[in-house]
């Protein structure tokens, strides 16, 4: 579980990176579930743009994307998820005690 000031930090390295994933009107397929737990392991942080064809709600699908890939819902802005999962190889952000 993140701690607040760890969750502060994952939000302001998030506001640097672009969303490598969208999720469009055939909403979360275990494809793109799949491609999102890749890039978890790869990354640690990752975006995800929700397209206005998408008719689930942003915060929910956060949430069913952090349960399936076992990672940390950081938050939901608008239309973008943002993601985080230690990796488990490349560990590459360090956060805050």
């Amino acid at each position: 579980m993140l701690t607040t000031k760890q969750r502060a930090y994952l939000k302001g390295l998030a506001m640097n990176i672009d969303p490598i994933y969208q999720i469009g009107k055939s909403s979360l397929t275990p494809e793109i579930t799949k491609g999102i737990d890749e890039a978890l392991e790869a990354r640690e942080l990752v975006k995800i743009a929700v397209l206005n064809n998408c008719l689930d709600d942003p915060k929910q699908l956060g949430g069913m994307v952090a349960e399936r890939t076992r990672s940390e819902l950081v938050q939901v802005i608008g239309k973008k998820i943002v993601l985080y999962r230690e990796s488990k190889e490349k560990k590459r952000i360090v956060l805050p005690r």
